[in-house]
């Protein structure tokens, strides 16, 4: 089982991030967290690295259930979802797979939950 879901598409790379927040919003998922890796990686290492985001996005409803259900969860929290320059014409744009990270956490009422954050993840990822 893969890690994550993922498409590469033929787009600008800052259209492709405003895109992906657009319909993270729609599927019920905020961005807590945008991360600039490119930045960060030239303001700690001074290296150059390909235009790379992390968006740390949540759905409070699905945060708390899950919450409630192993207190514990928090550890695997946001949703991240990453937009990277793959090629100079193609971006990647990749989320988590929820089901997969459930895995490790020996608690099968985490299960349904995690169905339906990928269902909703998978159309994020479609539609970008």
């Amino acid at each position: 089982m893969s890690y994550y879901i993922n498409k590469s598409v033929s787009k600008d790379f800052e259209e492709t991030v405003q895109r992906a927040i657009d319909l993270l919003q729609r599927e019920g998922f905020g961005v807590l967290t945008e991360i600039n890796v490119e930045e960060v990686l030239k303001k700690k290492l001074d290296v150059s690295f390909p235009r790379y985001k992390i968006l740390g996005a949540c759905n409070p409803t699905f945060a708390y259930t899950a919450l409630e259900k192993e207190n514990k969860v928090g550890t695997m929290l946001p949703c991240n979802v990453i937009i990277r320059e793959d090629g100079k014409t193609t971006v990647e744009v990749a989320a988590v797979d929820p089901l997969a990270s459930m895995q490790a956490i020996e608690n099968l009422e985490l299960k349904d939950i995690a169905q339906e954050v990928k269902e909703r993840l998978s159309r994020v990822i479609r539609d970008i």
